[in-house]
């Protein structure tokens, strides 16, 4: 009896030191299951004008209608999307700061930055895919380079020819290294904070070659304002239909399609993720959404979290393995 009694107090005592924590637990699902109450921040690591840009705010009106508070847009570009997704990574875990992360920051930047402030296999909580973009390889309207073999005559007449990217680290970067290595070129890599200032110069004939995400360029390219040489995914773009894959122009076997995702800090609240996934999935899904998107350059497409975290961890030991054969490095 004496046993029995010592058991039930050492169970009231550990009863009574667990209450504080449970509830703890307990407020902050109560508080998780009234998400939103405030104006959601959605950090896009890149300069305005690019593609992520215009899918962050195409998107999240919708996001901002569907949960009932705004989503606030705020870019934060430099270091290939590093410095923004570190922001995320580093914001508390509630909810109200979430990124646009992508093939770059997600799977690529850590296998070519010698110093990264997050690991994204740890510090993030995947949400849901947001879809895939094109890589347009482009010269300026006036250049006499009109096509991909004259560019390849070109780098191998002019050896260390630049190249234009959205940054370091990026797809854009990798398609420039992925072409170097399959055309037997030497290229030297100009790294933008972001499209936008990238395409400036592209405009004002500053620099003579660039890989872009297709949303950003597109326009420029329809005024006649630059000169779209080939894309570099496995198919041609519906809105370049006319424009080869670099495939189709002759470096059999060269394919990229880079992919965007949304993610939260690490450890969100399962009622948190759910109600951004189904937000984010809804906008995707709608067909004024879809259509503008699909008219940029942009393919859609929601996910589960399950699927983006499994694509994530894929692509980045994929990539490792890409970044390490071809020598890539960033400061």
């Amino acid at each position: 009896m004496k046993k029995a009694f010592t058991l039930s107090r050492r169970a009231a005592a550990v009863a009574l030191l667990a209450m504080p924590f449970a509830a703890q637990f307990t407020a902050q699902f109560a508080h998780a299951a009234d998400y939103p109450t405030k104006p959601i921040r959605f950090i896009v690591p890149y300069t305005p004008g690019g593609t992520t840009d215009l899918v962050a705010r195409t998107v999240g009106q919708k996001v901002s209608e569907k949960l009932g508070q705004p989503v606030l847009v705020d870019n934060r570009g430099g270091a290939g999307g590093n410095i923004g997704m570190d922001a995320v990574a580093k914001a508390a875990p509630d909810g109200y700061t979430i990124g646009f992360g992508a093939i770059s920051t997600n799977a690529l930047n850590p296998h070519i930055y010698k110093s990264m402030a997050f690991d994204p296999r740890k510090d993030f909580t995947a949400i849901s895919l947001l879809g895939t973009s094109t890589i347009v390889l482009e010269v300026p309207a006036a250049s006499a380079i009109k096509t991909v073999p004259d560019l390849i005559a070109a780098a191998k007449k002019n050896p260390g020819l630049p190249y234009a990217t959205a940054g370091a680290g990026t797809s854009m970067n990798l398609a420039g290294v992925m072409f170097a290595q399959m055309t037997g070129t030497e290229l030297v890599h100009v790294a933008y904070k972001g499209s936008g200032p990238a395409i400036t110069d592209m405009l004002g004939n500053n620099i003579g070659v660039m890989f872009d995400n297709l949303p950003a360029s597109l326009p420029h390219i329809q005024a006649g304002k630059l000169r779209a040489l080939a894309v570099a995914g496995p198919a041609r773009s519906p809105s370049l239909p006319d424009v080869p894959t670099l495939a189709e122009a002759g470096l059999k076997g060269y394919a990229l399609e880079p992919w965007f995702g949304v993610y939260g800090p690490a450890n969100l609240p399962a009622p948190v993720v759910k109600a951004l996934n189904e937000a984010f999935v809804e906008a995707l899904a709608m067909p004024d959404v879809k259509a503008k998107l699909a008219q940029a350059g942009f393919s859609p497409r929601g996910s589960t979290p399950q699927e983006l975290a499994k694509l994530s961890d894929t692509e980045y030991k994929r990539l490792g393995d890409v970044a390490k054969k071809a020598g890539m490095s960033a400061e």
